[in-house]
């Protein structure tokens, strides 16, 4: 399967609600209150306005299999990322597509962003307990930032990653 990552439109948004919703249930991120986030993951065009929504796309077919924010400092969903840093929110596989490399095609897009847009990093986070994100940052390149990890909610603790671009390789975290 070939997969194409390209900005979302709004005819994406139904899809883009049900598969981020549907990747944060079936990875344990939803299980427990979480203070509204369904239905904050779901406001699929909140998130468009307010950073840049890409999807990742079946080139044959066009059906979307996965999406991802990417913001930057200071935006609204912006939540680690200093000035000269880009980040990405809220990176979700349909259960259905996962191991696919679709999440890996969805974060070289936020990298080659955050490049354009001249960031010497980009910065994320995820759940303590989510192995398989983990092992996909890892993968690409993101290391631990634990002066960075922090809690939204008493039992969430979010765990932070950051990578050096290469142009700015030599950067110290």
């Amino acid at each position: 399967m070939e997969v194409r990552v390209r900005p979302a439109r709004p005819a994406d948004y139904a899809a883009v609600a049900r598969l981020t919703v549907a990747a944060y249930h079936a990875d344990g991120q939803l299980a427990e209150e979480t203070g509204g986030y369904a239905d904050m993951l779901a406001d699929v065009a909140a998130r468009a306005e307010a950073g840049e929504l890409l999807v990742a796309a079946d080139d044959g077919t066009g059906q979307v299999l996965g999406a991802v924010t990417y913001c930057r400092p200071g935006s609204a969903y912006s939540q680690l990322a200093r000035e000269g840093e880009g980040e990405f929110r809220m990176l979700a596989v349909d259960p259905a597509a996962q191991g696919q490399g679709v999440g890996a095609a969805l974060v070289r897009a936020c990298l080659a962003r955050a490049e354009n847009h001249g960031c010497a990093a980009v910065v994320i986070c995820y759940r303590d307990f989510a192995e398989a994100a983990r092992r996909l940052y890892t993968r690409l390149g993101f290391v631990r930032d634990p002066g960075r990890d922090w809690c939204p909610l008493p039992d969430v603790r979010l765990l932070a990653l950051r990578v050096a671009l290469p142009a700015h390789s030599g950067d110290v975290p």
